[in-house]
């Protein structure tokens, strides 16, 4: 089967090491653009733009990239809580526009109440499934041409058009994660790919069979894709070295204040990402290969699949088998991470391209003559 490999843009900053380290590097415009080109000419086929208090403005980091861009999507936030169906419709369709039909948009109820109260919004949990009922059901009806008027529990919309049309139709796919009752019921009702975070392939399976059934009861269908970091070296011990090293700078204090800000949110597939660790180091791989180390002191995408290019080609099929046909990746540093992905994986996955040039003999000088490993040692 076809997979679609996904990259993701670092806007709250990159770095070698998860803690206090020497070696962050700051989210400026110039370092996305740089990923984001490198990420298309190696083949990723799409790049997730993330939003938070400390990113860079999603939208306006997706406009940037219109003009160095040619071919990647970009899965850019749409933040139902905190804008209004009307005006993020318009704005779809005009960078839709400008993206030649490349968007794709990642519905985010909210998963933080303190920033959301910081933004203005008071809304309890199931509260923000509501709003975000009420508001894609409304902005759907827009980009597909019509006038709408609508009155709800938290919208009252009179007389809405979108005059702009979007090059996608009948609108830019949906994509969305969530993990409560109320986020896979919103899942089945409205969007085009439901994403969840790594967690073993177990309750990857339950998750997936749960929207699936309530999107039937919709007369819907529903595609499925996983969020994970991924962390490949050429063998096992050095991937496994590699993520030791990741988290050797972190501090019991470190992980302490993450975990207790973790603690406060009413995500639950926050909460369900700290309990596969429960913030202990000694209790980091929670299924073959998948390591929850990034977790420690990391929201959201909290897992890393760990180890050799075979074997997490293999990890990765058996989310496939699932029916999973979309990966969301990342890896630090987000430059680096990319291009050994790529050059690594990217050989043994369905429909990607070998990005290296395989069986040569390469010095790398001015005058370096190339040929195969065959041609040299017949020589």
């Amino acid at each position: 089967m076809s997979l679609d490999i996904f990259w993701f843009l670092p806007t709250s900053g990159d770095t070698r090491y998860l803690g206090k380290s020497d070696f962050g590097r700051p989210a400026s415009n110039e370092y996305m653009r740089q990923i984001a080109v490198t990420a298309e000419n190696l083949g990723y086929d799409g790049l997730l733009i993330p939003t938070g208090a400390s990113c860079l403005d999603p939208w306006v980091v997706a406009s940037s990239l219109v003009p160095v861009t040619q071919r990647i999507k970009l899965l850019v936030a749409l933040r139902t809580s905190i804008s209004g169906p009307t005006a993020s419709a318009r704005q779809a369709a005009s960078l839709d526009q400008a993206l030649h039909g490349r968007l794709l948009l990642n519905v985010v109820p909210g998963g933080d109440a303190a920033e959301l109260a910081a933004e203005g919004v008071h809304l309890k949990h199931d509260e923000r499934y509501e709003v975000a009922d009420e508001f894609l059901g409304v902005w759907k009806r827009l980009l597909q041409g019509e006038k709408v008027d609508f009155e709800g529990q938290h919208f009252r919309i009179e007389g809405a058009k979108n005059h702009f049309e979007p090059e996608s139709r009948p609108y830019p796919p949906l994509y969305f994660g969530g993990s409560s009752p109320a986020a896979h019921e919103l899942a089945a009702k409205h969007v085009d790919a439901y994403l969840t975070w790594g967690e073993p392939p177990a309750a990857v399976a339950e998750k997936i069979a749960d929207v699936r059934a309530r999107a039937a009861k919709h007369g819907r269908t529903v595609r499925f894709g996983v969020r994970l970091q991924v962390i490949v070296r050429e063998t096992n011990a050095e991937a496994w070295a590699a993520a030791d090293s990741l988290i050797s700078k972190l501090t019991d204090e470190d992980i302490h204040a993450a975990q207790a800000n973790f603690a406060r949110m009413d995500s639950v597939g926050q909460q369900r990402i700290t309990a596969l660790h429960g913030g202990r180091r000694d209790k980091l791989e929670i299924s073959p290969n998948l390591w929850a180390g990034v977790g420690l002191v990391r929201g959201g995408a909290g897992t890393a699949l760990v180890g050799d290019p075979e074997t997490v080609a293999a990890r990765l099929k058996e989310y496939a088998d699932l029916g999973v046909d979309s990966f969301v990746l990342s890896g630090y540093p987000h430059l680096e991470e990319a291009i050994r992905f790529a050059e690594l994986v990217f050989p043994l996955l369905p429909d990607k391209k070998p990005v290296t040039l395989r069986d040569q003999v390469l010095t790398g000088g001015a005058f370096d003559v190339r040929a195969t490993v065959a041609e040299r040692k017949a020589a």
